[in-house]
């Protein structure tokens, strides 16, 4: 049986917009490790809630299916991430507006929450993982040796977002973009199951002024010296 006391593992939190993504999964290509993207997990089992004509309120239900729920994530050489639940590629399903606002929805049962805990933890696999989220150092992996907690000016954040957004052709105002975060941002720091938050071991690395690389080269000394 593995120790997975023994298992390498980075997490990384940070409110939206602060580059969590990208950097996660650079990391995990460079290294070859496993990824866990928690945001994704929640708006992945929101989809097969959808997908299987479930009501959001059925929490015994919901709590059911989770556990029959097979999630996994894969990178292609440009660092595009796909997300397979149960073998079907949900990639582009769980990126709708709908499945983002009923993954909020079902987050807030504390015995969803619970589940998707323990649905986390399974993705600890050798040779390592990095973990992208908002409580992963905190709730999710609170024995991890190096807990990178990523933040950035709220106004560069947004308009990252907004750049980003616009790539894909999605019309949008900076504005409200900023308006919305800043909402968010609020939401992550108060709600009461697993809040983003920091402890008193994050190392804080501000991305403001900085480039995705810069950010990931600091992240890979820590690890150096740690693993």
């Amino acid at each position: 049986m593995i120790n997975k006391n023994t298992i390498p593992i980075i997490t990384i939190d940070g409110p939206s917009g602060s580059g969590k993504g990208t950097i996660s999964r650079k990391l995990a290509s460079i290294l070859s490790w496993n990824i866990l993207d928690s945001g994704a997990i929640y708006r992945a089992v929101a989809f097969f809630v959808m997908e299987n004509n479930l009501q959001l309120s059925d929490e015994l239900n919901i709590r059911r299916l989770i556990k029959k729920t097979t999630i996994k994530f894969k990178l292609d050489s440009s660092y595009k991430q796909k997300i397979l639940i149960n073998r079907i590629d949900a990639s582009e399903g769980i990126r709708t507006e709908e499945c983002g606002t009923n993954a909020s929805v079902i987050a807030k049962y504390e015995g969803i929450r619970k589940d998707m805990i323990a649905l986390q933890r399974n993705f600890l696999k050798k040779p390592g993982l990095i973990a992208d989220g908002r409580d992963m150092g905190t709730v999710v992996f609170p024995d991890s040796k190096i807990k990178v907690f990523l933040t950035a000016d709220i106004n560069v954040r947004a308009k990252r977002r907004y750049k980003e957004l616009k790539e894909k052709g999605i019309n949008v105002s900076l504005t409200a973009i900023l308006r919305d975060m800043e909402t968010r941002d609020k939401q992550d720091r108060e709600r009461k199951h697993g809040p983003l938050a920091m402890t008193h071991d994050s190392i804080i690395v501000d991305s403001t002024n900085k480039s995705i690389d810069i950010v990931v080269s600091e992240i890979l000394n820590y690890h150096e010296k740690i693993y």
